[in-house]
């Protein structure tokens, strides 16, 4: 019987944070989906992407650990894990505990199983956006 994981990312400025982990959630089963969050759903907690919803869902897809790619509607997994009812849904450490209790009680009845993954601390969005800004900085002021 086929294994299936389900992740999800905004990809926001994909990065090799993004590879790594998706990598790893496909080595946990035999299909990957990737929930990829819509603008309203990342915008529940974080600021507007700066890539397009489609153009994010795109480059998800071309990565060649991925299976599906599907819509997230909202910040939280719940509606696409019911739908889905994979085996296993990642999570990232840097979610808190909180985020995902009502996550873990539904993959539970599933009889699935939650891994919760080392946040990738040496790469993201909101880095690489911070360091185009300064860099721009500089050059705009001369420097």
């Amino acid at each position: 019987m086929e294994k299936i994981v389900y992740a999800y990312v905004v990809a926001d400025l994909l990065h090799v944070g993004h590879v790594l982990a998706l990598e790893n959630a496909k080595s946990f089963g035999d299909k990957l989906i990737v929930g990829v969050l819509t603008d309203e759903a990342t915008m529940e907690k974080k600021p507007k992407p700066t890539l397009p919803f489609s153009e994010r869902m795109r480059l998800v897809k071309a990565l060649k650990c991925v299976d599906a790619v599907v819509p997230q509607e909202t910040y939280s997994p719940n509606s696409n894990i019911k739908k889905i009812e994979p085996d296993i849904v990642m999570e990232s450490e840097s979610h808190s505990k909180k985020d995902f209790e009502e996550t873990k009680k539904i993959i539970n009845l599933l009889g699935g199983k939650i891994i919760v993954m080392p946040y990738y601390p040496k790469q993201s969005s909101s880095k690489i956006k911070g360091n185009i800004l300064s860099n721009w900085k500089i050059q705009e002021n001369g420097d």
